[in-house]
């Protein structure tokens, strides 16, 4: 068995930026398993560690050494290798002096393809103390950091300076030099509770000895802690902690120690929308509010320190005092917002652009109006509401509340109408347009608010495509990716029947600089259904799946949606091999096929019983679906067209359609186009692998 130990690296920094820690963290990881694997030396688990002044990893049963290798070289071809006399050939002559080797040493390897000069080589395998120091620097320098900084007279570069390296294999230090610092054994514990340095013996005491340093080093406990902390806290004033991943992961990045301290606000601040508050204590202080049963804010909030200080009242008061200046910011843009109302806004609109080939924000404005009408119109609904919703729909981006607080446009505007005495269904889809947020984020919930959010994203994608703005790569400013899933989302999850062609070509309709409209219009067809596809996908359809949907264009995503469902409860009957492979043997004949294709097959210029079986079988299979294919029971439909495939088969085992006679081939050919289409009218089913 291979003699293993334990391995320790440590790299202590000024504070590193806490919104990038656990990501640097697991880079830091991923990096070092990389290396470790490129260089074929085995382990146990890795540890991470990260706090706001160290990135550390713990490699569990690392191999001292690498393995030993036999090496194999091949030389020349062996009919090539000898002279007449039985001496080397000149080009032996410098395989034998590339191998380091003496003529003796040679042999002879015997392949499938002919025999050849050989040498094997025994190499001993590299020391893991020699090759650790490079993979770590190779790890470091491949993190993902934006912009590196130099510090002092050295050439390193990090994201902060560097001060001290760890590097322990066993309890032996690794003797090299990573970002100009040497390496040691040498930690340091709090920067304000433990002024001493730590001596490190061997790797598994890491973690204890920082924590006896008042330094929890492992992010994740950190977490935890913070949490349990913060709910102990809220619970003492009867409450809980309104705690949001986001911010726990970034608090968790600024303290080493956690201590809760619990601070308070003057009541009357409550009077403001809760998100106000929240979005003030949790961006601008990184605070977490309380809330009570009900799900309403406490004027309390809980904030932590990274140091356990004996007078927490102080530091108590400290927070409540830097607080209080900003929710007073905030009771003064809410009432200064509302002296005007949405309404008095919009004309202002003109007066931001949105995009200098698309105009302003008021044109689009216009625009989105006429598209959520025609939506309305499209689905029968009365368009009065979504026509005063999109009207009002970024009026607030004017306000001073979104001037200030960005990430609530939409919600101040859902405030804001309620106070002006807007319908609730107008004042939640202003709101709801932006929706949704995040992959798989929560959807509009009225039926108004799906109409704007849907107008909206469609306008965008169109607008922006007419543009030329196309996203490409990692770059899409318009976030046009996130526009087209969450119109995908809402025709599909929100049950909207509309035609997305149609409506394409709407939006495009009401844009008056020149451009392409059929090219773009395509465009972005194309973008939406690229974007189904991974939607689709995701959910567990496969690709020939989803092919077999899209190759006959259904127009309406909610239609294209039954169709996949479909397709899925089809493949699992019994007949949809052999009849996936009969359709592909159809589509084939017709493609090669240079005759007409008959539209109406002649029922007495067929001759053999099988193919007049297959007409009638094809003929009663089409009265039956047409009334589902009108429902749209695509799975029942299928379900029966299924009920073909023993005709099927018997006309492929008995008729030759590619017969002699013209007029018989014809009518044959029309059969088989008579076939294909009844599943064309759901989807090709060729396609199924």
């Amino acid at each position: 068995m291979a003699e293993t130990r334990d391995l320790l690296f440590e790299l202590g920094t000024e504070e590193l930026p806490p919104k990038s820690l656990l990501n640097l963290s697991r880079a830091l990881q991923t990096g070092v398993e990389s290396g470790l694997q490129k260089a074929g030396l085995a382990h146990g688990g890795i540890v991470s560690y990260a706090t706001p002044r160290r990135l550390a990893f713990h490699v569990k049963d690392l191999v001292t050494s690498q393995p030993d290798q036999v090496v194999e070289k091949r030389g020349p071809a062996l009919n090539v290798a000898y002279q007449a006399d039985g001496s080397l050939s000149k080009a032996a002559e410098g395989f034998v002096r590339s191998c380091g080797a003496t003529p003796d040493k040679l042999i002879v390897l015997k392949t499938d393809k002919g025999e050849w000069l050989g040498f094997k080589q025994e190499v001993k395998g590299a020391r893991t103390a020699e090759l650790v120091p490079d993979i770590i620097r190779q790890a470091l320098a491949a993190l993902p950091i934006a912009k590196r900084m130099r510090w002092g007279a050295g050439v390193a570069e990090f994201v902060r300076p560097a001060h001290w390296i760890i590097l322990l294999f066993g309890s032996e230090v690794i003797d090299a030099s990573i970002l100009d610092l040497p390496t040691g054994r040498t930690t340091r514990g709090h920067r304000f509770h433990h002024a001493d340095t730590i001596e490190l013996a061997n790797p598994v005491d890491y973690a204890e000895k920082l924590r006896a340093a008042r330094v929890i080093a492992t992010y994740g406990e950190r977490q935890e802690q913070i949490r349990a902390l913060a709910e102990q806290a809220a619970a003492g004033v009867g409450g809980t902690a309104h705690i949001e991943a986001d911010l726990l992961e970034e608090v968790a990045a600024l303290v080493e120690w956690p201590v809760p301290v619990l601070g308070n606000f003057e009541e009357r601040y409550l009077a403001l929308p809760a998100e106000v508050l929240i979005t003030t204590m949790q961006e601008n202080q990184k605070y977490f509010p309380v809330k009570n049963a009900q799900g309403g804010l406490l004027p309390h909030f809980i904030t932590f320190s990274n140091v356990d200080s004996k007078n927490l009242a102080t530091v108590r008061s400290g927070n409540e005092r830097v607080v209080r200046p900003r929710l007073s910011d905030a009771e003064f843009f809410w009432n200064q917002d509302r002296k005007q109302t949405l309404e008095d806004r919009v004309p202002n609109l003109a007066n931001i652009t949105f995009q200098k080939t698309l105009g302003s924000l008021l044109d689009k404005t216009h625009r989105v109006q006429r598209l959520a009408a025609l939506i309305a119109e499209r689905l029968e609904v009365e368009s009065a509401w979504v026509q005063r919703a999109a009207l009002l729909a970024k009026a607030d981006l004017l306000s001073e509340m979104v001037g200030e607080f960005t990430n609530l446009q939409g919600t101040m505007g859902r405030y804001y109408a309620l106070a002006e005495g807007e319908p609730e269904d107008i004042a939640a889809a202003i709101e709801e347009q932006y929706l949704p947020k995040v992959s798989g984020g929560a959807l509009p919930t009225t039926q108004t608010g799906q109409i704007l959010a849907l107008a909206e994203k469609i306008d965008t994608l169109a607008g922006i495509f007419s543009a030329g703005l196309i996203p490409s790569g990692d770059k899409d400013p318009y976030a046009l990716r996130r526009a087209a899933l969450g119109a995908i989302r809402i025709l599909i999850e929100c049950g909207l029947d509309l035609d997305l062609p149609e409506l394409l070509s709407a939006a495009l309709e009401a844009l008056h600089h020149d451009f392409d409209r059929a090219a773009t219009h395509d465009a972005v067809l194309g973008f939406i259904l690229d974007r189904l596809k991974g939607y689709c996908l995701d959910r567990g359809i496969s690709h020939d799946e989803f092919d077999a949907v899209l190759s006959v264009q259904p127009p309406r995503l909610l239609d294209f949606e039954s169709r996949l469902k479909a397709v899925q409860a089809f493949r699992k009957l019994p007949e949809a091999e052999s009849l996936a492979a009969a359709n592909k043997r159809i589509r084939n004949i017709l493609k090669k096929s240079e005759e007409e294709i008959v539209a109406n097959v002649e029922d007495q210029a067929l001759v053999e019983p099988q193919e007049k079986a297959l007409l009638q079988a094809a003929r009663d299979a089409k009265e039956d679906v047409l009334p589902q294919l009108r429902e749209r029971d695509y799975t029942e439909a299928l379900k029966r067209l299924a009920g073909l495939r023993d005709t099927v088969d018997a006309f492929f085992d008995r008729v030759m359609v590619n017969c002699e006679d013209a007029e018989l081939r014809k009518n044959r050919l029309g059969l088989l186009a008579i076939v294909e289409g009844l599943f064309l009218e759901i989807a090709d089913i060729s396609r199924l692998q």
